[in-house]
């Protein structure tokens, strides 16, 4: 039996990537936003050096599921968004 969950780890020079594909709900959120950095034909299939940490930012808080999570290196994570 595999305990606990599995998060995989991409880095890039200025964010990291965590996924954990338990979470995943396919919903596509990630490869319609930047298909450069989430390629599911490509291994890794997260290249978070493909775009800008701003940018993959703003698609990685897109995930519905929460399985794409980010930090990045000057310390900004992923919090929730509370209510407008």
């Amino acid at each position: 039996m595999s305990g606990g969950s599995e998060k995989k780890v991409y880095q890039a020079r200025s964010i990291t990537v965590t996924f954990e594909a338990r979470r995943c709900l396919h919903a596509a959120e990630c490869v319609q936003g930047l298909p450069e950095v989430f390629d599911i034909a490509k291994r890794p299939w997260i290249q978070p050096g493909n775009a800008t940490a701003e940018r993959l930012a703003e698609v990685v808080r897109r995930c519905p599921s929460g399985a794409l999570r980010y930090e990045l290196v000057d310390g900004g994570t992923d919090a929730p968004a509370g209510p407008p």
